[in-house]
């Protein structure tokens, strides 16, 4: 028996969000502000949104087609946020990569905003049934995947494939038999309730359903890789609140009173199902699957590139925000622009910036915020929201470069890359994080000779990669691949990109919660916050 799929831990992350708006609707002229450096102009509009990455710039998508007079303010020269695509040419030819995320996990959302632009024919997404492998004790161990089929028959592929559940745990060496029957008792039997006022990390949840061997070898790396976090930090409900929530469906089947997660996941299943028949995708969209990774044709910069098109003048790009005032009924939010100073009244006013970029600007509106996003929390020592560096290393390899191994399971040749990526458990000394193997992931992205993939190292563990020259950080990386997945003789590697976000993701960390609590409290004290 085997835990349920690690694969319900792919999620998108997104920065919080602050919204405000005042209850009535005049707009007045902002307050005259002194400017030796240049000319002060005002501009006037329903709606502000701050910050132009995906959640921003989406949201001023979706303001803009239901007729809302919005303006979005980006402090860089480009919308996306971490998300950019590039394309290297030369002698070999043409390699699309990504410097930030690599995908996004497929929801009625992103096809609907694409469909709206006019990109839905840009849309690519993976093939259904490639995995995901953890490398353990030098060797690639597939996790447990479906073949693509649609409602139940997909549930059936996922407990009873040839890559599901059920082979996963007893055919499968990524776990000790030890580690199956602990991981089974938790799923099909049950297990300790959660102590009573403990948050717990998710290195506590895990091991307290699952065992200790589940969370070193799938989960750790799991959440390393999607994450760069540190489960013994990362607070359970925060961090991964539909898992969390798993637990709860458990407990209510009234026969299930050790709680085994099992059902609750069966059950929550069953519900979601339920769900999505109710309120089905637009027929004229086109078809996918829920979760399914996907991109664009040319990569995700065609997202925000298409918004930035559509929206037009009302992109400011080079706006950096200086602070957040009231007058009257209207917002006041001033910015530094390459134009000089300039202000935007606006009767309401949404941030997607990040904590770490926030200082005190909205202090005036939010008394109390600046001390709370610099909050400290002494049982993890951590101050504010943390933000750690990560590293996007795309490098790529010819197909030949690569050992030639046939996987587990009948998935083929390692040369052909057949899976989403691999992980990394901390126990194998390897310092990469995690590898996707972006060139099998979606069509066109390389020569058919060339294998991509896009590494990620650093993170929670690994701060140091923040202040690492560039070739040190590519020769970590290819250090690392011939341990995993290169042969011995392996040419160097063509270096497609290297990019540094010295404050990558956000950290859902214990005390996370409360402090969202407390910022409700604080817009709640906001007039019509």
């Amino acid at each position: 028996m085997a835990p349920p799929s690690p694969l319900l831990l792919l999620f998108i992350t997104l920065a919080s969000t602050v919204a405000f708006a005042p209850p009535r609707h005049s707009i007045t002229r902002s307050p005259k502000t002194a400017s030796t450096t240049s000319l002060h102009a005002t501009k006037t509009v329903d709606c502000l949104v701050i910050g132009g990455g995906i959640s921003g710039s989406t949201l001023a998508h979706n303001l803009h087609i239901s007729n809302v007079n919005v303006l979005l303010a980006e402090s860089r020269d480009y919308l996306g946020g971490n998300v950019k695509s590039e394309i290297h040419q030369d002698e070999d030819g043409a390699f699309i990569y990504e410097r930030g995320p690599n995908s996004y996990a497929t929801q009625p959302s992103i096809v609907r905003i694409s469909h709206e632009l006019g990109i839905e024919n840009e849309l690519v997404f993976a093939n259904e049934s490639l995995p995901p492998w953890v490398n353990h004790n030098g060797k690639l161990h597939p996790l447990p995947k479906g073949k693509g089929g649609k409602g139940p028959k997909g549930q059936l592929e996922l407990v009873f494939g040839s890559n599901g559940v059920l082979k996963f745990g007893l055919a499968g060496d990524l776990l000790s038999w030890p580690g199956k029957i602990r991981a089974g008792i938790g799923a099909f039997l049950g297990h300790l309730p959660a102590p009573e006022g403990k948050e717990e990390t998710i290195r506590d949840w895990v091991t307290r359903i699952l065992g200790e061997e589940v969370f070193l070898r799938v989960i750790d790396p799991f959440v390393s890789g999607v994450y760069a976090g540190d489960p013994y930090t990362l607070s359970m409900k925060a961090a991964l609140p539909k898992i969390a929530r798993i637990e709860d469906y458990s407990y209510n089947i009234d026969w299930n009173k050790g709680g085994a997660i099992f059902y609750g996941g069966l059950a929550r299943q069953v519900e979601l199902t339920k769900e999505r028949k109710a309120d089905p995708p637009d027929a004229d969209w086109v078809e996918f699957e829920y979760g399914n990774p996907g991109s664009y044709k040319k990569g995700l910069s065609t997202l925000p590139n298409a918004i930035r098109k559509e929206l037009d003048d009302k992109v400011m790009l080079e706006w950096k925000l200086k602070s957040v005032t009231k007058k009257d009924d209207a917002y006041v939010s001033t910015f530094d622009t390459p134009e000089g100073e300039m202000t935007v009244q606006s009767k309401a006013v949404v941030s997607t910036i990040p904590t770490h970029a926030v200082g005190s600007c909205f202090e005036p509106v939010l008394p109390g915020s600046t001390a709370l996003f610099n909050k400290v929390r002494d049982n993890i020592k951590r101050e504010g929201i943390y933000y750690p560096p990560v590293a996007a290393v795309t490098l790529a390899y010819p197909k030949k470069a690569f050992k030639s191994v046939e996987l587990d399971n009948d998935f083929g040749n390692l040369q052909d890359l057949p899976g989403f990526g691999s992980l990394n458990p901390r126990s194998e000394g390897v310092r990469t994080l995690g590898t996707l193997w972006s060139s099998s992931l979606f069509p066109g992205r390389c020569p058919s000779n060339y294998n991509i993939l896009l590494n990620y190292i650093g993170g929670s563990r690994d701060p140091e990669i923040g202040s690492m020259k560039e070739e040190d950080i590519i020769a970590a990386v290819d250090k690392d691949l011939r341990k995993v997945l290169l042969q011995e003789n392996a040419p160097e590697p063509k270096v497609l990109g290297v990019q540094v976000w010295p404050t990558a993701i956000p950290q859902y960390e214990l005390g996370h919660l409360e402090m969202m609590d407390e910022l409700t409290e604080l817009e709640k004290k906001n007039e019509g916050g």
